[in-house]
């Protein structure tokens, strides 16, 4: 998942995404103070032990 975080005097807003590609396009038309984060939690398949 990537979340847009925007800063501003009176909010802040949280846009949430499934992809890079659609975070990256709409970071580009949001104006303001704003950071693009990705979120990984532990239990996605990219941390399941292989088994041997």
């Amino acid at each position: 998942m990537w979340v847009i975080t925007v800063y501003s005097k009176e909010n802040t807003t949280m846009f949430e995404f499934d992809t890079e590609k659609e975070a990256r396009e709409a970071f580009e038309n949001i104006q303001g103070y704003k950071i693009l984060s990705e979120v990984v939690y532990f239990n996605d398949e990219c941390f399941a032990l292989a088994t041997i």
